[in-house]
């Protein structure tokens, strides 16, 4: 059985990866991932592939190990796997409880290791990692600091994993896009905190394009995907510009008001 794994199935990103998988009609069955049961089981009746709906908090141990045991139970060959399942918040380190900074970690990096870790036995060759990184993962970002860190360490994990898994014929791709402006993200890491850190989302992309995007250059088995024109020039930047420089940068972007 030929089957996708989509974290962070229900909305957003992950719901596009998972209409773009469903309209290549080459997969037997989607596994969505999320929280929301009622979101799952509405995008499932939209498909024409079959969707095992997976209500799993990734934050729990328990979900991974419920994963884990689905696949050493079904035995599917996995084509790909999208690690789309993220959170962030924005706001200055005083602003964010610890069971927000312990949610971003457990989520953003530790959920992914171990979805791919347990993933990677049952994919053949020719099939597909998609890490969904950020282009925040370039560079520390002051106020997203926790967020930017953890994308930074799922990138370089991804990376690595990218070197690893080549000999096995299996490709690993860190997708790194700019904000996107038609997903609930910017809305939930701003919250309902009183200050303004960021005062603008300007050149935002839209997740459609985006996952298109994504889903075409990991099938080129590109290491890294930019989607988007900023994210590949803050790309190129990077690659020369001082971290410490890149901040005071950012740090002009995030007060300017449009």
């Amino acid at each position: 059985m030929k089957i996708a794994i989509v974290t962070g199935a229900s909305k957003g990103l992950g719901r596009e990866f998972v209409k773009l998988l469903d309209q290549e009609k080459q997969l037997d069955q989607i596994w969505g991932i999320a929280r929301s049961k009622e979101q799952l089981e509405s995008l499932q009746k939209s498909l024409t592939t079959p969707m095992r709906v997976l209500a799993y908090d990734l934050t729990q141990e328990s979900a991974i190990n419920a994963l884990l045991d689905l696949l050493k139970k079904e035995k599917p060959s996995v084509q790909f796997l999208i690690n789309a399942a993220g959170i962030g918040s924005i706001g200055s380190y005083k602003d964010i409880p610890l069971h927000t900074c312990a949610a971003m970690i457990d989520l953003n990096c530790r959920a992914a290791v171990l979805l791919s870790q347990a993933a990677i036995p049952f994919m053949p060759v020719g099939s597909h990692i998609l890490e969904i990184c950020s282009t925040a993962a370039f560079q520390p970002l002051p106020y997203l600091n926790i967020y930017a860190a953890s994308k930074a360490f799922l990138y370089h994990y991804s990376r690595a994993l990218h070197f690893e898994l080549t000999a096995q014929h299996i490709s690993v791709t860190a997708i790194c896009p700019y904000w996107i402006k038609d997903t609930e993200f910017i809305s939930t890491a701003k919250g309902n905190k009183s200050n303004c850190y960021i005062n603008n989302f300007i050149w935002g992309s839209l997740k459609k394009t985006v996952a298109k995007k994504a889903l075409n250059d990991a099938k080129k088995n590109l290491a890294v995907s930019t989607p988007g024109i900023i994210c590949t020039l803050h790309h190129i930047a990077c690659k020369f510009l001082p971290d410490s420089l890149l901040m005071s940068i950012w740090n002009f972007i995030r007060r300017y008001k449009i």
